[in-house]
């Protein structure tokens, strides 16, 4: 009966999570903060939830070859539209892309901390670039919030360490904004 009573729980907040999703755009905008927002020029023309990791790898500091700390190599995860299939990959550079073939290459513009201080930054990204005609071929701006997890191992690194690499996992949802036609 206890399993039972706990199965209930964990559906019910899965359910919470997938009702969240489909807030209203406006309601949604409410809790992005002001440097992330794009301009009303934007029209939002994907939203994705990413399953992955960030992926950490144990370095000298560039500036006190003594110290060592973790540094960010690249994410690595699945995209998922709201029904939960995949639909494209994340990865390197920061880069997004679609099975559609198309792909987007961001910078970021704009960071804020995570309400969660165990999750990583959100952020602002300029489209560097875009390629294909598909969901990604026309991405001006992405927006990575509701993040969950993602931040560097919380024990340091050391010389020993040097070299290691860690995989940390995270989620986030993702949204794809382009010029209004």
């Amino acid at each position: 009966m206890k399993n039972h009573w706990k199965a209930i729980g964990i559906l019910s907040s899965l359910m919470g999570v997938f009702v969240g999703c489909t807030a209203s755009a406006t309601k949604e905008a409410d809790d992005i903060p002001v440097p992330l927002r794009v301009a009303a020029n934007e029209v939002l023309v994907q939203r994705v939830h990413a399953a992955g990791v960030q992926i950490y790898r144990c370095s000298a500091d560039k500036s006190d070859t003594a110290r060592f700390g973790w540094l960010l190599q690249a994410p690595e995860a699945d995209l998922l539209d709201h029904a939960g299939h995949k639909i494209g990959k994340h990865y390197a550079g920061p880069t997004w892309e679609a099975r559609d073939g198309s792909k987007v290459l961001g910078e970021v513009a704009a960071r804020a901390p995570s309400p969660d201080p165990n999750a990583v930054a959100w952020l602002l990204l300029n489209a560097k670039s875009t390629s294909g005609a598909g969901i990604f071929g026309k991405v001006r701006f992405i927006q990575r919030v509701h993040t969950v997890g993602g931040n560097p191992p919380a024990g340091g690194c050391d010389q020993s360490s040097a070299g290691g690499e860690a995989r940390v996992p995270y989620s986030a949802e993702y949204r794809f904004y382009a010029d209004k036609p």
